[in-house]
């Protein structure tokens, strides 16, 4: 994972991977009309592999790669905060946020060269998504004060 070279097949391997893991999450969230949809999620996703493969090719006595991973994790957070807002006064965005969150973490798996791990969080996220809001729908008892339906936007 040392090289960051475009004219490698392990550079477009570990990319097409952030691609695909991206576009699965964002497919979904699309698909449901949320702000963050496919190109949001694939770019989030590609972005964070970039920069941890960036890091890893870091050398030297003061080089310090997992202070990228510390820094993305930071900075993925604050763009997460940004999806949130306050309508009416409930908080909007809360699962968007996290998605973005856990995106990042997709991504950092791909940078660090743990495709498997990275498309097995990719699908456990979708299942996530999913099953819950199936689980919320069939159940009245848990779609109460911001969970209600007709009170969500995310």
């Amino acid at each position: 994972m040392k090289d960051f070279d475009p004219f490698t097949s392990s550079f477009w391997i570990s990319m097409g991977v952030a691609i695909a893991c991206g576009a699965i999450v964002g497919f979904e969230r699309q698909m449901r009309g949320k702000p963050a949809g496919v190109r949001t999620s694939i770019l989030i996703c590609l972005g964070t592999a970039v920069f941890i493969r960036l890091g890893a090719t870091l050398a030297g006595p003061m080089a310090d790669p997992a202070r990228v991973l510390g820094q993305l994790v930071t900075g993925v957070g604050f763009l997460g905060a940004g999806v949130m807002f306050s309508r009416e006064g409930t908080v909007v965005g809360v699962t968007t946020a996290a998605v973005v969150w856990v995106l990042a973490a997709i991504g950092a798996a791909i940078g660090f060269g743990l495709y498997s791990g990275a498309f097995a969080l990719a699908l456990v996220t979708v299942v996530v998504l999913v099953g819950i809001d199936l689980l919320e729908s069939s159940r009245l008892w848990a779609m109460r004060g911001m969970h209600d339906r007709r009170n969500s936007d995310d």
